[in-house]
């Protein structure tokens, strides 16, 4: 049986073959992030605030199918480097199930929790009545509609991780971007009312946003029908398997719970430093995010291509190829965070007027990108870090990173900070605060993962990389 290019390409040419159509995908789902934001907030800077409020839900539901992705990416990934195709088949068919499950859960939240969360949200918030009801109404109508019809985010990021796990990363890339372009068009359509379509503002985002959630999902499902050559889809491996499951879910679970820390502390910091200031702050952290998506999302790419080498390479045994990918993708994020950290350290003004920002918020705005965007030299580490973790089957590593980050670091700081300084400024320090936390743990949680790894002297000996001895045997062996 030949070989998948996972096992034989040259470690550097494979990460980058891998990524890059993943790296390119994601800035087109960046820039979708900012033209959408760009449109909302040409029609009402309070549709901003409102999104910044709703995010948590939303990126909740993402992470979740995220994570379901991840667990399930790993696994297939590794059997494929066993060469054994019926498993991965079955694993991926479980996949699936755990994500149709999954969305029920966020169409009750869609249908019953949207009003009385984003009422919860501006119940402190320092502002008059009449803008706390609008925001209330505005972030109700997008939670109502990406959350009830999820079924489309949770289908595509499901299938595309499965085209992942076999290499085939360039569909990838073909079926978000092709999502995010229908996104951008029909928002700049339904956002601001043209060709005869009433402008809807935050409505018309969201349901541009499911439709193109609905069309990258149709263009995944087709491709893995079509191009996935290492093993076919089956419905009757859908019947539950609480063995394959339970497996996706303890590898993918910790990436859950990493989303649902980060909602956590958005919800913290909005509801209970940020709202304190007003809403120009909140609509900054929101600008913030749409941003800094062009600088992480990259790195996400590069972690998504880089995860299935590593699964695939601990199952075939080839040792030395491993720990060359892990060292690349260092060098590689490292990079990448550099370039965004320069760009917004010096022009955030000019990142910031994408928007339709006036000079109030421009005052509050300049500090916050310069201070936020320190926690970009450490960040690249942490993601590569942690996605390493998560592809040697120990992502409860990169969960402890992330809780100890965002809840015991980022969040009891920002109080501090505002409590001592009763400024907004001072609260963005924050983040790179947090971010060094980050860093230490997730060096010492990586290097533990790597110093343990249980290798098979046969298919290790076996690669050409690099023999194995008796000495690698007591070196990597498991306690």
């Amino acid at each position: 049986m030949k070989e998948n290019k996972m096992g034989t390409m040259p470690v550097a040419k494979l990460l980058i073959t891998m990524s890059l159509p993943i790296i390119a995908s994601m800035f087109v789902q960046a820039f979708y992030n900012v033209v959408d934001t760009y449109f909302i907030s040409s029609v009402s800077q309070l549709g901003v605030t409102a999104l910044g409020y709703a995010f948590p839900i939303q990126n909740i539901m993402i992470g979740l199918a995220v994570g379901i992705g991840v667990g399930m990416n790993a696994l297939v990934s590794k059997a494929l480097g066993q060469k054994n195709r019926k498993k991965a088949a079955k694993i991926a068919s479980q996949g699936i199930l755990i994500a149709i499950c999954s969305f029920t859960v966020f169409f009750l939240i869609g249908l019953f929790a949207s009003e009385f969360f984003m009422e919860h949200m501006v119940q402190n918030l320092n502002e008059p009545l009449a803008v706390k009801e609008e925001i209330v109404a505005l972030g109700t109508d997008y939670l109502h509609i990406v959350c009830c019809l999820s079924i489309g985010v949770f289908l595509e990021i499901t299938f595309e991780r499965i085209l992942q796990a076999t290499g085939k990363t360039i569909f990838t890339m073909i079926s978000q971007g092709s999502g995010a372009i229908i996104n951008i068009v029909l928002d700049y359509i339904f956002v601001l009312g043209k060709f005869g379509v009433p402008q809807m503002g935050v409505k018309g985002a969201a349901i541009a946003t499911v439709i193109g959630q609905f069309a990258a999902a149709g263009i995944s499902i087709l491709f893995n029908l079509t191009k996935n050559t290492e093993f076919k889809l089956n419905f009757k491996d859908m019947k539950p398997d609480k063995h394959f499951v339970g497996e996706i879910l303890y590898i993918g679970m910790p990436s859950v719970l990493m989303v649902a820390i980060g909602s956590v502390m958005n919800f913290l910091l909005n509801k209970f430093v940020l709202n304190v200031y007003g809403a120009d702050p909140i609509t900054v952290f929101a600008y913030y995010f749409k941003l800094q998506s062009f600088v992480f999302m990259p790195v996400f790419g590069l972690n998504n291509g880089m995860i299935p080498i590593i699964g695939y390479n601990y199952g075939a045994g080839h040792k030395k190829r491993l720990y060359d990918t892990v060292k690349i993708a260092y060098i590689l994020a490292v990079a990448l965070m550099l370039i965004g950290f320069l760009a917004f350290q010096l022009f955030p003004g000019d990142i910031l007027s994408i928007f339709s920002v006036d000079e109030q918020m421009m005052v509050v705005g300049i500090p916050a990108m310069r201070i936020l965007s320190l926690s970009f030299l450490f960040a690249g580490i942490c993601i590569v870090s942690g996605s390493v973790c998560q592809a040697l089957g120990k992502s409860m590593y990169s969960f402890w990173v992330s809780f100890g980050r965002q809840l015991v670091a980022l969040i009891p700081v920002a109080l501090l900070l505002s409590w001592i300084f009763h400024d907004v400024k001072a609260v963005w320090w924050a983040f790179p605060i947090a971010e060094v936390v980050s860093l230490i743990m997730s060096l010492y949680f990586v290097r533990r993962v790597l110093k343990k790894l249980s290798w098979n002297k046969e298919l290790v000996s076996a690669d050409a990389d690099e023999p194995f001895t008796d000495a690698d045997a007591d070196m990597y062996e498991y306690e």
